[in-house]
Protein backbone atom coordinates (compact mmCIF):
# COMPACT_ATOMS: atom_id res chain seq x y z
CA UNK A 1 0.00 0.00 0.00
CA UNK A 2 2.85 2.15 0.55
CA UNK A 3 3.58 2.20 -3.46
CA UNK A 4 -0.19 2.87 -3.86
CA UNK A 5 0.62 6.26 -1.68
CA UNK A 6 3.91 6.69 -3.55
CA UNK A 7 2.23 6.46 -7.26
CA UNK A 8 -0.73 8.34 -6.40
CA UNK A 9 1.42 11.58 -4.87
CA UNK A 10 3.89 11.43 -7.62
CA UNK A 11 0.37 10.91 -10.56
CA UNK A 12 -0.54 14.53 -8.01
CA UNK A 13 2.07 16.07 -7.26
CA UNK A 14 4.12 18.05 -10.24
CA UNK A 15 3.76 17.49 -14.29
CA UNK A 16 6.76 15.78 -14.54
CA UNK A 17 4.87 12.96 -12.88
CA UNK A 18 1.77 12.63 -15.19
CA UNK A 19 4.55 11.68 -18.53
CA UNK A 20 5.31 4.68 12.49
CA UNK A 21 5.10 4.50 16.45
CA UNK A 22 2.95 6.51 18.48
CA UNK A 23 5.27 9.10 19.36
CA UNK A 24 6.71 10.27 22.82
CA UNK A 25 6.23 14.07 24.25
CA UNK A 26 9.13 16.60 23.36
CA UNK A 27 10.26 16.10 26.29
CA UNK A 28 10.40 12.18 26.22
CA UNK A 29 12.35 12.14 22.25
CA UNK A 30 15.97 12.08 22.30
CA UNK A 31 17.65 13.77 20.04
CA UNK A 32 18.20 12.59 16.62
CA UNK A 33 21.65 13.61 16.92
CA UNK A 34 21.92 10.60 19.02
CA UNK A 35 21.05 8.64 15.78
CA UNK A 36 23.47 10.16 13.73
CA UNK A 37 26.17 8.29 15.84
CA UNK A 38 25.42 4.97 14.28
CA UNK A 39 27.39 4.87 10.90
CA UNK A 40 26.00 3.97 8.03
CA UNK A 41 27.90 1.09 6.37
CA UNK A 42 29.77 1.88 3.09
CA UNK A 43 31.78 -0.14 0.08
CA UNK A 44 31.49 -3.62 -1.11
CA UNK A 45 28.56 -5.71 1.28
CA UNK A 46 26.82 -8.90 0.78
CA UNK A 47 23.16 -8.26 1.50
CA UNK A 48 20.95 -10.40 3.04
CA UNK A 49 20.72 -14.21 2.51
CA UNK A 50 17.76 -15.72 0.00
CA UNK A 51 14.91 -17.81 1.60
CA UNK A 52 14.11 -20.92 0.02
CA UNK A 53 9.99 -21.94 -0.68
CA UNK A 54 10.09 -25.14 -2.36
CA UNK A 55 7.41 -28.28 -3.16
CA UNK A 56 9.52 -31.48 -4.15
CA UNK A 57 12.11 -30.57 -6.78
CA UNK A 58 10.74 -27.01 -7.93
CA UNK A 59 12.28 -23.82 -5.89
CA UNK A 60 11.46 -20.06 -5.67
CA UNK A 61 13.76 -17.85 -4.47
CA UNK A 62 13.08 -15.04 -2.56
CA UNK A 63 14.92 -12.11 -1.83
CA UNK A 64 13.59 -9.10 0.82
CA UNK A 65 14.51 -5.63 0.06
CA UNK A 66 14.66 -2.44 2.35
CA UNK A 67 14.14 0.86 2.40
CA UNK A 68 16.46 3.09 3.00
CA UNK A 69 19.40 1.04 2.33
CA UNK A 70 23.51 3.02 2.78
CA UNK A 71 23.65 4.80 -0.13
CA UNK A 72 27.10 4.05 -0.91
CA UNK A 73 27.18 0.52 -0.51
CA UNK A 74 28.30 -1.52 -3.26
CA UNK A 75 26.11 -4.94 -3.02
CA UNK A 76 28.09 -7.95 -4.14
CA UNK A 77 25.67 -10.30 -5.52
CA UNK A 78 26.75 -13.05 -6.61
CA UNK A 79 24.15 -15.52 -5.17
CA UNK A 80 21.81 -13.48 -6.71
CA UNK A 81 23.11 -13.50 -10.22
CA UNK A 82 23.61 -17.49 -9.83
CA UNK A 83 20.54 -18.29 -8.55
CA UNK A 84 18.75 -15.54 -11.18
CA UNK A 85 20.91 -17.81 -13.81
CA UNK A 86 19.31 -20.91 -12.85
CA UNK A 87 16.19 -19.84 -12.40
CA UNK A 88 13.26 -19.48 -15.42
CA UNK A 89 11.02 -16.90 -14.10
CA UNK A 90 11.95 -13.70 -12.11
CA UNK A 91 9.13 -11.89 -10.13
CA UNK A 92 9.87 -8.10 -9.15
CA UNK A 93 7.83 -6.74 -6.33
CA UNK A 94 4.35 -6.32 -6.31
CA UNK A 95 3.46 -2.67 -7.07
CA UNK A 96 0.53 -0.45 -7.96
CA UNK A 97 -0.39 1.05 -11.60
CA UNK A 98 -2.72 4.34 -11.90
CA UNK A 99 -4.15 3.72 -15.06
CA UNK A 100 -5.47 6.96 -16.90
CA UNK A 101 -6.47 6.47 -20.73
CA UNK A 102 -5.09 10.06 -21.83
CA UNK A 103 -3.02 9.38 -24.26
CA UNK A 104 0.06 11.57 -25.39
CA UNK A 105 -2.46 14.91 -25.96
CA UNK A 106 -4.84 13.96 -23.17
CA UNK A 107 -1.44 14.21 -20.84
CA UNK A 108 -0.31 17.36 -22.00
CA UNK A 109 -3.86 18.87 -21.49
CA UNK A 110 -3.99 17.18 -17.69
CA UNK A 111 -0.59 18.97 -16.92
CA UNK A 112 -1.97 22.99 -16.46
CA UNK A 113 -4.50 21.10 -13.97
CA UNK A 114 -1.66 19.79 -11.90
CA UNK A 115 0.42 23.28 -11.22
CA UNK A 116 -0.65 23.54 -7.16
CA UNK A 117 -1.89 20.21 -6.67
CA UNK A 118 0.23 20.29 -3.78
CA UNK A 119 -0.59 23.19 -2.04
CA UNK A 120 -3.21 23.26 0.82
CA UNK A 121 -6.74 24.55 -0.38
CA UNK A 122 -7.44 28.72 0.03
CA UNK A 123 -3.54 29.62 0.09
CA UNK A 124 -3.68 28.05 3.84
CA UNK A 125 -0.30 27.46 5.12
CA UNK A 126 1.09 24.49 7.03
CA UNK A 127 1.05 25.94 10.26
CA UNK A 128 -2.41 27.25 9.47
CA UNK A 129 -3.52 23.60 9.63
CA UNK A 130 -1.40 21.41 11.54
CA UNK A 131 -1.85 21.97 15.75
CA UNK A 132 0.58 24.42 17.18
CA UNK A 133 2.59 21.52 19.11
CA UNK A 134 3.32 19.47 15.68
CA UNK A 135 4.55 22.78 14.05
CA UNK A 136 7.19 23.62 16.81
CA UNK A 137 8.20 20.43 16.16
CA UNK A 138 8.46 20.60 11.92
CA UNK A 139 10.51 23.79 12.67
CA UNK A 140 13.85 22.65 13.46
CA UNK A 141 13.33 19.87 11.12
CA UNK A 142 12.51 21.76 8.49
CA UNK A 143 15.67 24.06 9.03
CA UNK A 144 18.15 20.76 9.49
CA UNK A 145 16.68 19.02 6.23
CA UNK A 146 15.17 21.55 3.89
CA UNK A 147 16.93 25.02 4.83
CA UNK A 148 14.97 28.55 5.13
CA UNK A 149 12.95 28.00 2.07
CA UNK A 150 9.29 28.60 2.33
CA UNK A 151 7.28 27.22 -0.76
CA UNK A 152 7.06 23.93 1.15
CA UNK A 153 5.28 25.92 3.97
CA UNK A 154 2.37 25.94 1.35
CA UNK A 155 2.01 22.56 1.21
CA UNK A 156 -1.03 19.91 2.29
CA UNK A 157 1.20 17.96 5.45
CA UNK A 158 1.60 14.62 3.82
CA UNK A 159 3.57 16.09 0.42
CA UNK A 160 5.77 18.38 3.22
CA UNK A 161 6.11 15.24 5.53
CA UNK A 162 7.48 12.96 2.66
CA UNK A 163 9.87 15.69 1.40
CA UNK A 164 11.20 16.35 4.64
CA UNK A 165 11.42 12.35 5.36
CA UNK A 166 13.10 12.15 2.06
CA UNK A 167 15.93 14.87 2.60
CA UNK A 168 16.02 13.17 6.07
CA UNK A 169 17.26 10.17 4.25
CA UNK A 170 19.49 11.43 2.46
CA UNK A 171 21.09 13.43 4.71
CA UNK A 172 21.97 10.67 6.87
CA UNK A 173 23.91 8.86 4.15
CA UNK A 174 20.91 6.81 3.23
CA UNK A 175 18.39 6.52 -0.07
CA UNK A 176 14.66 6.38 -0.21
CA UNK A 177 13.53 3.48 -2.28
CA UNK A 178 15.00 -0.18 -4.05
CA UNK A 179 15.66 1.36 -7.33
CA UNK A 180 18.97 0.03 -7.11
CA UNK A 181 18.06 -3.33 -6.10
CA UNK A 182 15.73 -3.76 -8.79
CA UNK A 183 17.91 -2.32 -11.17
CA UNK A 184 20.52 -5.19 -10.61
CA UNK A 185 18.11 -7.68 -10.63
CA UNK A 186 16.93 -6.54 -13.77
CA UNK A 187 20.51 -6.50 -15.22
CA UNK A 188 21.03 -10.07 -13.63
CA UNK A 189 17.76 -10.94 -15.67
CA UNK A 190 18.69 -9.67 -19.18
CA UNK A 191 22.19 -11.78 -18.93
CA UNK A 192 19.82 -15.14 -17.95
CA UNK A 193 17.46 -13.79 -20.94
CA UNK A 194 14.56 -13.36 -18.83
CA UNK A 195 11.70 -10.89 -19.12
CA UNK A 196 10.99 -10.15 -15.87
CA UNK A 197 7.46 -10.80 -14.37
CA UNK A 198 5.63 -7.25 -13.17
CA UNK A 199 3.44 -7.80 -10.35
CA UNK A 200 0.98 -5.32 -10.11
CA UNK A 201 -2.80 -4.28 -9.01
CA UNK A 202 -4.79 -1.83 -11.57
CA UNK A 203 -6.45 0.87 -10.41
CA UNK A 204 -8.52 2.67 -13.02
CA UNK A 205 -8.93 6.74 -12.82
CA UNK A 206 -11.61 7.13 -15.38
CA UNK A 207 -11.84 10.53 -15.24
CA UNK A 208 -8.27 11.93 -13.61
CA UNK A 209 -9.06 15.85 -14.58
CA UNK A 210 -11.78 15.38 -12.09
CA UNK A 211 -9.59 13.56 -9.76
CA UNK A 212 -7.11 16.09 -9.91
CA UNK A 213 -10.03 19.31 -9.21
CA UNK A 214 -11.96 17.02 -6.89
CA UNK A 215 -8.27 16.45 -4.77
CA UNK A 216 -7.48 20.55 -5.19
CA UNK A 217 -10.53 21.40 -3.55
CA UNK A 218 -11.00 18.87 -0.93
CA UNK A 219 -9.46 18.64 2.65
CA UNK A 220 -7.25 15.27 3.75
CA UNK A 221 -7.15 13.94 6.86
CA UNK A 222 -3.09 13.68 6.83
CA UNK A 223 -1.96 15.21 10.19
CA UNK A 224 -1.43 11.81 11.56
CA UNK A 225 0.81 11.34 8.44
CA UNK A 226 2.57 14.67 9.36
CA UNK A 227 2.67 13.25 13.53
CA UNK A 228 3.84 10.06 12.82
CA UNK A 229 6.74 11.41 9.73
CA UNK A 230 7.79 13.98 12.53
CA UNK A 231 8.27 11.06 14.96
CA UNK A 232 10.27 8.77 13.17
CA UNK A 233 12.69 11.34 11.82
CA UNK A 234 13.13 12.36 15.47
CA UNK A 235 13.34 9.00 16.92
CA UNK A 236 13.92 6.32 14.48
CA UNK A 237 16.28 6.95 12.11
CA UNK A 238 18.99 5.62 14.48
CA UNK A 239 17.30 2.69 14.06
CA UNK A 240 17.29 3.04 10.31
CA UNK A 241 20.47 3.67 9.73
CA UNK A 242 21.31 -0.01 12.12
CA UNK A 243 18.28 -1.56 9.96
CA UNK A 244 20.23 -0.33 6.98
CA UNK A 245 23.68 -1.93 7.94
CA UNK A 246 21.64 -5.18 9.06
CA UNK A 247 20.77 -5.73 5.40
CA UNK A 248 23.69 -4.67 3.76
CA UNK A 249 25.82 -7.24 5.95
CA UNK A 250 23.33 -9.98 5.94
CA UNK A 251 22.77 -9.57 9.68
CA UNK A 252 19.02 -11.65 9.60
CA UNK A 253 18.83 -11.81 13.51
CA UNK A 254 19.12 -8.00 13.73
CA UNK A 255 16.92 -7.67 11.08
CA UNK A 256 14.39 -9.30 12.83
CA UNK A 257 15.24 -8.04 15.91
CA UNK A 258 14.99 -4.53 15.08
CA UNK A 259 11.58 -2.83 15.48
CA UNK A 260 10.02 -2.03 12.14
CA UNK A 261 8.15 1.45 12.50
CA UNK A 262 6.64 3.11 9.38
CA UNK A 263 4.67 6.41 8.96
CA UNK A 264 3.13 5.32 5.31
CA UNK A 265 0.45 3.69 7.52
CA UNK A 266 -0.88 6.79 8.50
CA UNK A 267 -0.20 8.38 5.46
CA UNK A 268 -2.30 5.34 3.09
CA UNK A 269 -5.24 5.90 5.32
CA UNK A 270 -5.10 9.77 4.43
CA UNK A 271 -4.80 8.82 0.78
CA UNK A 272 -7.66 6.68 1.28
CA UNK A 273 -10.03 9.74 1.54
CA UNK A 274 -9.49 10.30 -2.26
CA UNK A 275 -11.73 9.81 -4.50
CA UNK A 276 -8.83 7.97 -6.78
CA UNK A 277 -8.30 5.22 -3.94
CA UNK A 278 -11.66 5.61 -1.82
CA UNK A 279 -13.41 3.33 -4.69
CA UNK A 280 -10.62 0.76 -5.39
CA UNK A 281 -11.10 -1.59 -2.49
CA UNK A 282 -8.76 -2.58 0.04
CA UNK A 283 -5.70 -2.22 -1.89
CA UNK A 284 -2.92 -4.03 0.66
CA UNK A 285 -5.23 -7.00 0.17
CA UNK A 286 -5.28 -7.26 -3.69
CA UNK A 287 -1.63 -6.79 -3.63
CA UNK A 288 -0.85 -9.57 -1.27
CA UNK A 289 -3.22 -12.04 -3.30
CA UNK A 290 -1.30 -10.81 -6.67
CA UNK A 291 1.46 -11.80 -5.40
CA UNK A 292 0.62 -15.08 -3.52
CA UNK A 293 -1.47 -15.81 -6.66
CA UNK A 294 2.14 -15.32 -8.98
CA UNK A 295 4.27 -16.64 -6.67
CA UNK A 296 1.70 -20.18 -6.65
CA UNK A 297 1.89 -19.96 -10.43
CA UNK A 298 5.62 -19.59 -10.85
CA UNK A 299 6.59 -22.32 -8.38
CA UNK A 300 4.49 -24.29 -10.01
CA UNK A 301 5.66 -23.91 -13.86
CA UNK A 302 9.33 -23.51 -13.14
CA UNK A 303 12.10 -26.05 -11.41
CA UNK A 304 13.68 -22.58 -10.16
CA UNK A 305 12.10 -19.44 -9.70
CA UNK A 306 13.27 -15.98 -8.27
CA UNK A 307 11.23 -12.85 -6.75
CA UNK A 308 11.31 -9.47 -4.86
CA UNK A 309 9.42 -8.86 -1.79
CA UNK A 310 9.85 -6.37 0.83
CA UNK A 311 11.77 -7.26 3.86
CA UNK A 312 8.92 -6.74 6.39
CA UNK A 313 6.94 -9.38 4.63
CA UNK A 314 9.45 -11.67 4.95
CA UNK A 315 10.60 -10.90 8.69
CA UNK A 316 7.30 -10.80 9.87
CA UNK A 317 5.91 -14.19 11.54
CA UNK A 318 2.57 -13.43 9.41
CA UNK A 319 4.19 -12.87 6.81
CA UNK A 320 3.16 -13.47 3.06
CA UNK A 321 5.11 -16.45 3.09
CA UNK A 322 3.56 -17.64 6.10
CA UNK A 323 0.66 -18.25 3.26
CA UNK A 324 2.57 -20.38 0.73
CA UNK A 325 3.47 -22.47 3.93
CA UNK A 326 -0.12 -23.06 4.68
CA UNK A 327 -0.65 -24.06 0.88
CA UNK A 328 1.68 -26.89 1.33
CA UNK A 329 4.86 -25.51 0.50
CA UNK A 330 7.92 -25.83 2.70
CA UNK A 331 9.40 -21.80 3.70
CA UNK A 332 12.93 -21.91 4.81
CA UNK A 333 14.92 -18.78 5.93
CA UNK A 334 18.53 -17.77 4.65
CA UNK A 335 20.33 -19.20 8.02
CA UNK A 336 18.55 -22.59 7.65
CA UNK A 337 19.24 -22.83 3.90
CA UNK A 338 22.77 -22.09 4.66
CA UNK A 339 22.86 -24.60 7.76
CA UNK A 340 21.13 -27.47 5.31
CA UNK A 341 23.69 -26.68 2.79
CA UNK A 342 27.13 -28.50 2.88
CA UNK A 343 29.89 -26.21 2.72
CA UNK A 344 31.85 -25.60 -0.16
CA UNK A 345 35.27 -27.79 1.03
CA UNK A 346 38.44 -25.21 0.89
CA UNK A 347 41.25 -26.76 -1.24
Amino acid sequence: MRRAVLVFVLFLSSPAAASATDGASPAERPSDAVAMDTVVVTGEQPGPGLWKVSKGDQVLWVLGTLSPLPEKMQWRADEVARRIADSQAVLMAPDVELKANLGFFGKLALMPSLIGVRNNPDGRTLEDVVPADLYARWKPLKRRYLGRGGKVEKWRPLFAAMELYKQAIRKNGMTVGSAAIDDRIEEFAKSAKIEPTSVDVVVDIPRPRDAVKEFKKSGLDDVDCFAKTLDRIETDLGTMKRRANAWATGDLDALRALPYTNQFVACTEAIRGAGVLREAGDIDARIEQAWIDAAVRTLDAHASSFALLPMSRLTDRDGWLSKLRARGYAVEAPDAVDAAEPATPTP
